[in-house]
């Protein structure tokens, strides 16, 4: 049986990616690129995927929202930031309604 296809598969696999040559990997070059450029097409991405749901286009957003999430691992890689660490952020503002959570951010600032 195969193992389901997580983000922490496309975290790993981007992971193993960034060890390759620019040359064969399309993510190896995204990372050489630097922080702006993996940004830039995050930022694309993202924009791509608000177009395709203002559309109502189901199979568009599909596609796009796979390569935001792409994008945004590939940017975590890049910050070092792992993906367990955002998925934690997750779980821990879960413990209070989004209205909450939001005041909390906006008086730390």
């Amino acid at each position: 049986m195969t193992e389901p296809f997580t983000l922490d598969t496309l975290a790993a696999l981007i992971a193993s990616r960034a060890q390759a040559s620019a040359d064969k990997s399309y993510t190896k070059s995204l990372l050489e690129s630097g922080v702006s450029r993996i940004a830039k097409k995050f930022g694309e991405e993202a924009v791509e995927a608000v177009i395709a749901a203002v559309e109502r286009d189901k199979a568009g957003l599909k596609m796009e929202a796979a390569d935001v999430l792409y994008h945004l691992l590939v940017l975590l890689q890049d910050g070092g930031v792992p993906l367990q660490d955002v998925i934690a952020e997750l779980a821990r503002r879960t413990h209070q309604s989004g209205h909450q959570e939001k005041a909390s951010r906006a008086s730390q600032g």
